[in-house]
């Protein structure tokens, strides 16, 4: 088939070269002339495992292509993808500006028959628009289905190439058998492609976003809970999480949920149902445990070094104090610090009046971007641990996980861990002399 994708962000980039990579034709269309040119040149401009050497594979195979004329993606196209981004308002709402703009212009170069979908995540109600501000520069007949995507950072690929399920919202046998064909071979395991109405494929991604955002805030909620009363959420959580009607998914407390999904999907369904005349409690509770638990962190920090220095009084608690942090994206496997737990924390910890020296495997560049030279960056994670007084993991990268304890004695002013994530056996390190603080933990 013969695709163009509107858009070269996240899902956009990923969504076009997965489709090349199963044979289809596809144009990548952005307005973004330096991100275009960094594309033809083979710069990828966004971290996600594999996808450099899919894009690499489908240029030179001839499939995939980059452009920023929007006439020459349409006119060559029969199926659009529409996946640019819709980021949240003031009140909270998605912004559909780019998305209609995106629509205007297929409408203006299209030359028959065309498919236009909505890749992105848009709230109830967006089809229709797209639907009107194609057809204010057209004559020629179209659809517009709702195809909304589900990939996890860090996982991307795999998700879109062997994904749990296809949703489709179409109102038009054409278009639905159109969009069959085209994601026919993904679903070859038996997977199902799963046909319903616009209205119910919009709602379906935000649906699915909350109730995952409801999971974590829950277990954090949960773990929080556990601390005042002297429980160990670790066993908690694995105490409920065989029961097979709960599952251990999305079960880890931790620092709160962050990227570019949650925090802005929770915010849409809110405003969404408050439009509708419907008060969303379970969701407003769901984003304020996540707010507070950013703020957790930094907190079990400040409350160490005031205690153990109870005859000092400053609004700076930590001055003086090096703090280290490790993990610095919002998840493991992507460099997106969009919403990320680490910039609470950081910042929380700069107000305080601590020394912060950071380490991320991928996310440093975009890290700097935000914090400029407020902090230290450091290429190796031990680095970041010479004469810190704590630790502090915030993101939970493999690398992480099983490091030299000894090693990080022997250079840290004090063996002091905070696990954001509870990655740590906290008996070992307390054997092997650490002070350990982790989420929930008893």
């Amino acid at each position: 088939m013969r695709i163009s994708v509107i858009g070269t962000g996240y899902v956009g980039l990923v969504t076009g070269t997965c489709l090349a990579e199963s044979g289809n034709d596809v144009i990548c269309m952005d307005i973004d002339a330096r991100k275009i040119e960094m594309l033809n040149s083979g710069i990828v401009p966004i971290y996600e495992p594999g996808l450099e050497e899919l894009i690499k594979r489908n240029v030179a195979s001839e499939r995939l292509f980059f452009t920023t004329d929007m006439s020459q993606a349409i006119k060559n196209s029969e199926i659009i993808f529409i996946a640019v981004g819709t980021p949240p308002g003031e009140d909270g709402s998605a912004d559909l500006k780019y998305v209609i703009s995106a629509a205007r212009e297929i409408g203006k170069f299209m030359n028959n028959y065309k498919v236009v979908i909505n890749k992105s995540t848009v709230p109830v109600g967006t089809a229709e628009k797209v639907k009107t501000a194609v057809a204010s520069g057209t004559k020629h007949k179209f659809d517009v289905v709702s195809n909304p995507e589900f990939l996890k950072e860090g996982a991307a690929i795999e998700d879109f190439m062997k994904p749990d399920r296809v949703v489709i919202g179409a109102d038009s046998p054409r278009a639905a058998e159109m969009m069959q064909e085209l994601y026919a071979p993904f679903v070859r395991t038996g997977k199902p492609i799963l046909l319903m109405d616009v209205k119910s494929a919009e709602m379906t991604k935000y649906v699915s976003n909350a109730m995952l955002a409801t999971k974590i805030s829950f277990i954090n909620e949960m773990a929080v809970i556990c601390s005042a009363l002297g429980a160990d959420i670790d066993s908690v959580r694995k105490g409920m999480g065989f029961d097979r009607r709960i599952g251990f998914e999305f079960l880890f407390p931790g620092v709160g949920y962050g990227g570019s999904c949650f925090p802005k999907d929770v915010k849409a369904l809110i405003q969404t149902a408050q439009d509708s005349g419907v008060d969303a409690n379970v969701l407003k509770s769901v984003e304020l445990v996540n707010e507070r638990q950013k703020a957790m962190l930094s907190s079990l920090i400040v409350k160490h070094f005031s205690s153990s220095n109870k005859k000092t009084k400053t609004a700076k608690p930590l001055a003086g104090k090096t703090i280290a942090v490790w993990g610095l994206s919002f998840k493991p496997r992507t460099d997106d610090m969009r919403e990320a737990p680490s910039v609470v924390i950081i910042n929380s910890l700069l107000r305080a009046g601590a020394g912060v020296k950071a380490h991320d495997p991928v996310a440093m560049a975009e890290a700097r971007k935000i914090f400029k030279n407020r902090i230290e960056f450091h290429e190796d994670g031990y680095d970041t641990l010479r004469d810190a007084d704590a630790l502090a993991v915030v993101t939970e990268w493999n690398e992480f996980r099983t490091p030299d304890f000894q090693k990080m004695k022997k250079i840290m002013n004090r063996p002091v861990i905070f696990d954001g994530r509870n990655i740590y056996n906290q008996e070992e390190l307390r054997k092997l002399g650490f002070t350990y603080y982790g989420i929930g933990r008893k």
